[in-house]
């Protein structure tokens, strides 16, 4: 368990904030501890509250988002900025302000995934626990059975429907559990979300193929199915794979 990266976020909408806070709490790594209506307030509250992390609007009046990257970049404690509009054109100005992501409105869930993967290896910090408490085994209810798998030998994970299917090198299981709920518990081992609906140890990762409008296919060794990559991880997953 690590310890959870704060947020403020800075939106002169209501809803938009609204819907970026209820976005942002589907994560335990975050917490979200204020949000600001205009610039000036956003300044007030990073000064007070000292978040990790801005969600900040560009197109506010009076003090616009740059402008409140420019003021707080002068504080002690400097915030990690993440841009969340719906314009695009900033985007080469913003970031020159060092801004960790530019992520454009309507926000969708693979765009908010990849932003909080970018947090928490820019701001990672020590386990809270022990390495050694961390379990070693994934319980999986079968009927009136419980089966310990040895993450290790999981090849991968996927969404079907309701039900969630784990593949080892053995045979396939099925959990109630969301993909959510089985990445957090597989946290601790080398394995990446290629896609919304499937998670793959990247231990089994044999060959990535290029596929259309900018996806890959990834064969796994041993196995002859082909999974999707979507383009939005593919750059992450050659990060996670290459030398």
């Amino acid at each position: 368990m690590r310890k959870r990266i704060t947020v403020l976020v800075v939106d002169d909408e209501r809803f938009s904030r609204e819907e970026l806070v209820f976005l942002l709490k589907e994560y335990e790594i975050l917490e979200v501890i204020g949000e600001a209506e205009s610039g000036e307030a956003a300044v007030m509250k990073t000064l007070q509250l000292q978040p990790d992390v801005l969600f900040l609007d560009i197109e506010m009046p009076k003090m616009d988002g740059l402008e409140v990257a420019k003021s707080v970049h002068e504080l002690k404690k400097v915030p990690e900025i993440v841009f969340a509009t719906a314009y695009p054109d900033f985007a080469v100005e913003a970031f020159r302000h060092e801004a960790v992501d530019y992520i454009l409105k309507p926000f969708e869930e693979e765009q908010i995934n990849q932003t909080v993967t970018r947090l928490e290896r820019r701001l990672r910090t020590e386990p809270m626990v022990e390495k050694s408490s961390v379990p070693s085994k994934l319980a999986v209810e079968e009927e009136e059975e419980i089966t310990y798998l040895n993450p290790a030998d999981i090849m991968y994970v996927f969404r079907d429907g309701r039900v969630t299917k784990i593949v080892d090198q053995m045979r396939t299981y099925e959990t109630k559990w969301s993909l959510k709920e089985v990445e957090k518990r597989l946290e601790p081992f080398s394995f990446f979300r290629i896609h919304k609906s499937y998670l793959v140890n990247l231990q089994y990762v044999e060959r990535l193929v290029p596929w259309f409008n900018g996806a890959f296919q990834l064969e796994l060794r041993g196995r002859k199915e082909q999974l999707s990559v979507s383009r939005n991880y593919v750059k992450e997953l050659r990060k996670h794979l290459e030398l």
